[in-house]
């Protein structure tokens, strides 16, 4: 599926195929360096920073190696 830009005053605007429903109304959008559009729903909401959603998970990770993580590795030199 593609779409194609289309000019509407000064702006351009990329059409959402009928087959896609959106799940917000308004969105943030973004270009990354290679060129890719992003649009991010509004009122999304960054997981990692939301209290009910940090309490209800178990965010603990081990080490490839074995062991849990404590933030204070230190680097050889």
């Amino acid at each position: 599926m593609s779409v194609k830009i289309r000019r509407i005053g000064n702006s351009n605007a990329l059409t959402v195929p009928s087959n896609i429903k959106p799940m917000a109304q308004e969105f943030d959008v973004f270009q990354g360096r290679d060129g890719m559009i992003v649009y991010v729903p509004k009122k999304y909401q960054n997981p990692f920073h939301d209290e009910a959603f940090i309490e209800s998970h178990d965010l603990s990770q081990d080490e490839e190696f074995g062991g849990k993580l404590i933030g204070k590795e230190i680097p050889k030199d």
